[in-house]
């Protein structure tokens, strides 16, 4: 059973320009210069019950315009959507009984008061009984280990700590359909992966859609089995996690600092970035050799500091989006 259902739709913006030479002008003024912008163009797709859907892309691609349309803050201006049975533009209002939100760098908590009142808050807003609002409160704070800090005030919790009680705000009224917006922006990894910990057992004990959007590779890598990334309003990829893992997440950035100036053998599946004295940067194919490998090619004697990352995920959307034009018979260079 699928639970979103969007087909074919469109958003456009009309912003202002900034024209040279007609600032402070009466033409700038009473007759400004517009232009169109294609926030979300032709974007068709769907979300099965329980599924864990990562929405990604880089800054500007669409993905907080679609989400709106998909809750019902904005009105597409072309196509049809419907999450839950329900037409977001038509009963909005019936659809925030049944989905929940949590934007990583917007509170929609009450930071003066505490979890356990915040929570009563939401529940009184969500028609919620008594009885059953202190259940929920119970059972949602013992699965996300709430405890030591139910009592105290929000503007006093960790950044860790109150993402997890926003996490709880979201869920207190039981919603099918949870959006995610960067759920684990600015913490540290060991929060990280408790948030992420949490989020799949909400998923399997709950059986709640998870409808996530993330910069974070390891947030989508661990948390999601299928993947839609979005460049310039436009779906460029609509396909399982480990399809993309096979085919993009297999290169790792090395970073080393050595105590000397050294210079590396050239070995295949391993790229020199760049190289500045004793600090070099490599870009290592796992696909064609083992990091194991690729470390026993560096003298580890006459390393002072290494550190191995995944490349950023704005790389991999653009070389996801180079390949999607050749495909198309487009040129990669426009």
């Amino acid at each position: 059973m699928n639970v979103i259902e969007a087909e074919h739709l469109y958003k456009t913006f009309r912003v202002r320009q900034k024209e040279k030479g007609m600032k402070g002008s009466l033409k700038a003024v009473f007759h400004p210069q517009t232009e169109e912008i294609h926030a979300v163009n032709n974007v068709s797709f769907s979300a099965q019950e329980g599924e864990m859907l990562a929405f990604i892309g880089p800054n500007g691609a669409g993905k907080s315009t679609t989400i709106k349309m998909l809750t019902g803050i904005l009105y597409p201006d072309g196509g049809n959507v419907e999450v839950l049975g329900i037409d977001p533009t038509k009963k909005r209002k019936a659809l925030s009984y049944q989905i929940g939100t949590v934007f990583g760098q917007k509170e929609q908590l009450w930071t003066h008061l505490t979890p356990y009142d915040n929570f009563r808050f939401f529940g009184a807003i969500y028609d919620i009984g008594t009885n059953e609002i202190e259940a929920r409160i119970r059972m949602l704070s013992d699965t996300f280990d709430l405890g030591a800090f139910l009592n105290t005030p929000v503007r006093n919790l960790s950044l860790g700590q109150r993402i997890r009680c926003e996490i709880v705000a979201s869920l207190i009224h039981r919603p099918k359909v949870l959006f995610l917006d960067e759920p684990t922006i600015g913490l540290d990894p060991v929060v990280k992966e408790n948030i992420r910990s949490l989020i799949k057992q909400m998923n399997r004990e709950m059986h709640t859609t998870i409808f996530l959007t993330s910069h974070d590779i390891g947030d989508i890598e661990k948390l999601c089995k299928r993947i839609i990334i979005v460049n310039s309003g436009r779906i460029v990829l609509d396909d399982s996690m480990e399809h993309l893992k096979y085919h993009y997440l297999n290169k790792k950035i090395l970073e080393i600092k050595l105590r000397e100036e050294t210079a590396l053998p050239q070995v295949k599946g391993i790229t020199i970035l760049k190289q500045k004295g004793s600090h070099i940067k490599l870009e290592v194919d796992t696909a064609v050799i083992e990091m194991k490998e690729a470390l026993r090619n560096i003298d580890i004697e006459h390393v002072e500091d290494i550190n191995i990352s995944n490349v950023p995920l704005e790389n991999i959307i653009m070389e996801i989006y180079r390949a999607e034009n050749v495909t198309a018979g487009g040129n990669a260079s426009k």
